[in-house]
């Protein structure tokens, strides 16, 4: 299991990722899940990536390898728009589908696979889509700025209260953790270190991509402030009356 979150805002895109995969109680790894590709001052697109460790492995490896196949067709660096991107994105995952699901199912084991694309190309805006096993996928708009994969349901709540299409990038990076401290508490399949990639508006290369594991200082502090002021808060609430009251029949 994983956990994704990638955000469209005003002023660029934010996206975090997970790197724990398990399979079973004994066997946890270490993967990336954020892939990126860029031709600074061209272009900058962001690939995340949920599900079956060995179909999303294949289909980033397959979107690199066409990069440098002129004859493969058109591919991340060569198509003209994000929803061109998009469709390249699930044209591999069609691909893998269509080599490996029949072979997986025999064995018993599910063509599961779900990725989030965004980035922007000179001359449009920057653009955010979630894309399916099926290899369709949809856009983000204004009321729908976001998108999570994975182990979304525990991180949803924070990004659904704070997060704007008007605020911040640091303010959008912030929510993600915070998010993403509220899976790891929830879910032991979802761990440490996390990939936090930042865009900013028009500049088509990365702003930054940090690594952030158990000595980064600053994810600490906000795990243990976040902790703290919602228990304060918990405590300063109002406790039912119910206790008290009498109940009539």
């Amino acid at each position: 299991m994983t956990y994704c979150v990638a955000m469209l805002l005003d002023t660029g895109m934010v996206f975090l990722s997970d790197s724990r995969t398990s399979a079973g109680v004994d066997q946890i790894s270490t993967f990336r899940k954020t892939t990126v590709f860029q031709k600074p001052g061209e272009r900058v697109m962001v690939v995340q990536s949920a599900g079956n460790l060995a179909i999303t492995q294949a289909v980033t490896t397959a979107l690199r390898e066409n990069l440098e196949s002129p004859d493969a067709g058109p591919n991340l660096f060569s198509c003209r728009n994000m929803f061109e991107a998009a469709r390249c994105v699930g044209d591999a995952l069609r691909a893998a589908h269509q080599r490996d699901a029949d072979t997986l199912k025999q064995f018993g084991v599910e063509f599961n696979a779900s990725l989030i694309l965004g980035g922007q190309i000179r001359g449009e805006m920057p653009r955010l889509f979630s894309i399916y096993s099926a290899g369709n996928f949809i856009e983000a708009t204004a009321e729908t700025s976001y998108f999570q994969i994975g182990e979304s349901k525990y991180g949803k709540p924070i990004i659904d209260r704070v997060v704007r299409r008007s605020s911040s990038i640091n303010e959008a990076a912030k929510a993600a953790l915070v998010s993403m401290d509220s899976t790891i508490r929830s879910n032991l399949s979802v761990g440490l270190p996390l990939d936090l990639v930042l865009l900013k508006r028009d500049q088509y290369e990365i702003a930054r991509h940090i690594s952030i594991d158990d000595d980064n200082a600053y994810f600490a502090s906000i795990r243990k402030r976040w902790s703290e002021a919602l228990r304060e808060v918990f405590v300063q609430l109002p406790e039912p009356d119910w206790l008290r009251s009498r109940t009539h029949t």
